[in-house]
């Protein structure tokens, strides 16, 4: 008796795992033995069972799935907080769409004595593209210069906003006088700022070296930085206009616009920086975590350009900056009090855990699983910080001074920018000098971090990839000689 065996297989059933490789499973179908002396009709019908059988195969292997890929959709659209955030900032964008259309309709048709459109426009326009060389220059000598772009970012930032102050009191206005004082406390703490951290440069610099080398510049990536910064500035160009309305009409809801509009700009160019920051994350979390060459292509348009985890970047576009912001005031009382009893600091150290629950939840670290591992950023953010406590690592990641380098880099762009704007309004026409100054350096300013999101995501997936596995061989030295140090610091 002879056996006939028929082998099917598919060639990819795929089935995915935690870590998201993939499983090839092989399936045997075995057709019972025959004989020639069975009758027709039986191996009609064994014949028409293993067609069947095939065929159920081939449409499995036809219809199959990327597992992993439908794991990391499903956990990245399965985010309340990602879905609040996208319909949340849409909607916003909307509004401020029609504001801008509103304010430009009612303001600057009027004739108002102390605006002139000519006087407006084009110093506003030239500063957002000025700001551009700008940018790309700071992200340019940060990736191949990098402790020469520490130490003129230090230098520079308070320098430039103090000529901005003076640049201010020469118009004798209140309202120039108001935002001069601004930037003359901005320059006395960025200098005080500066002083304090100079024993911390040389780490610093030695992180932005090694986490700067894991991400090569690329023709794809250098393509979608150039996108996100030619959107930032044509959307400036069409935020103008709502600008240039508020400051030409002579309604009493002037301040209420003004703010209204500096909020819209804020989020919209905090979307961008975070969108850049989560490709970039991608492939700087890949080269490091596994050493291997990842394709820029996908981690830019499979994640941060992708519907996947847009509403992540934007949930974390408005939540990153604001709980970094608490977190640092939360340091600087912390400074202040020290052990103080008074009953003025007696909430000191409830604000500091409220801050510390705040980067908890939304911090920049976390949107490294976002963009690595399609995760929402509330659990991105709690499992890298619970790395990090694992690790011993709180320490090291609040002295980190790569979000300072960038805020310092922002402050001196914004200021060249804002120094030549305001001049140009003050020569040609002595109103609205303020106005053009302050919309001048937030433009600069937003330019520049866009373009430094490069380094910065860079330098958060460094510490992620160290948190996850200290004796990567990828990883060099410099973080845990720093970690040594830090502990026998704190053990005297």
């Amino acid at each position: 008796m002879e056996s006939n065996i028929v082998e099917i297989s598919t060639d990819e059933e795929t089935g995915s795992r935690e870590d998201g490789r993939f499983n090839s499973i092989t399936r045997f179908n075995q057709i019972a033995p025959t004989t020639t002396t069975r009758s027709c009709s039986l191996s009609i019908l064994q014949l028409g069972t293993s067609l069947f059988a095939l065929s159920s195969l081939d449409w499995l292997a036809i219809l199959k799935v990327d597992a992993a890929q439908l794991n990391y959709r499903s956990r990245t659209v399965g985010s309340f907080a990602g879905r609040l955030a996208t319909v949340l900032f849409f909607t916003h964008l909307l509004a401020a769409v029609i504001l801008i259309i509103y304010l430009a309709a009612r303001g600057l048709p009027s004739r108002h004595p102390s605006f002139h459109q000519a006087y407006w426009f084009p110093p506003l326009l030239t500063s957002a593209a000025a700001s551009l060389p700008f940018a790309v220059l700071w992200l340019l000598i940060a990736l191949r210069h990098p402790t020469k772009a520490l130490r003129a970012a230090l230098w520079l930032a308070p320098i430039l906003s103090c000529g901005v102050a003076v640049l201010l009191l020469a118009d004798e206005n209140g309202y120039s006088l108001a935002v001069a004082v601004l930037f003359l406390v901005l320059a006395l703490v960025l200098s005080l700022y500066c002083c304090w951290i100079t024993r911390r440069l040389h780490h610093a610099e030695e992180v932005l070296s090694a986490a700067g080398a894991a991400v090569r510049p690329t023709l794809a990536l250098a393509k979608y930085l150039g996108l996100a910064l030619l959107a930032g500035v044509l959307y400036f160009f069409f935020w103008t206009l709502g600008a240039g309305g508020a400051a030409a009409s002579a309604s009493r809801f002037v301040p209420l616009y003004a703010v209204l509009l500096l909020l819209n700009l804020a989020w919209t160019m905090q979307a961008l920086r975070y969108t850049v920051h989560v490709a970039v994350a991608r492939t700087a979390y890949a080269r490091l975590a596994s050493g291997a060459e990842a394709q820029p292509t996908a981690a830019i348009f499979d994640t941060a350009a992708a519907r996947l985890v847009l509403g992540e970047v934007l949930y974390g576009a408005a939540v990153v900056p604001a709980a970094a912001l608490a977190r640092g005031a939360s340091q600087t009382m912390g400074q202040v009090v020290r052990d103080s009893d008074e009953f003025l600091f007696s909430c000191t150290i409830c604000f500091e855990g409220v801050a510390e629950r705040m980067v908890a939840l939304g911090n920049r670290w976390g949107l490294v699983y976002v963009g690595a591992q399609g995760k929402g950023l509330g659990r991105s953010s709690v499992e890298v910080w619970e790395l990090f406590a694992k690790q011993g690592m709180e320490r090291l990641i609040e002295l980190d001074l790569t979000g300072a380098f960038c805020f310092l880099c922002g402050v001196a762009s914004g200021s060249v920018v804002a120094v030549a704007a305001g001049a140009w309004v003050l020569v040609s026409h002595r109103g609205h000098v303020a106005d053009a100054t302050a919309y001048a350096f937030f433009v600069g300013y937003f330019m520049t971090r866009i373009a430094m999101a490069w380094p910065q995501a860079c330098v958060a997936a460094y510490h992620v990839v160290f948190a996850e596995n200290p004796a990567n061989n990828e990883m060099g030295s410099c973080l845990r000689q720093r970690l040594t140090q830090l502990n026998s610091i704190s053990t005297r």
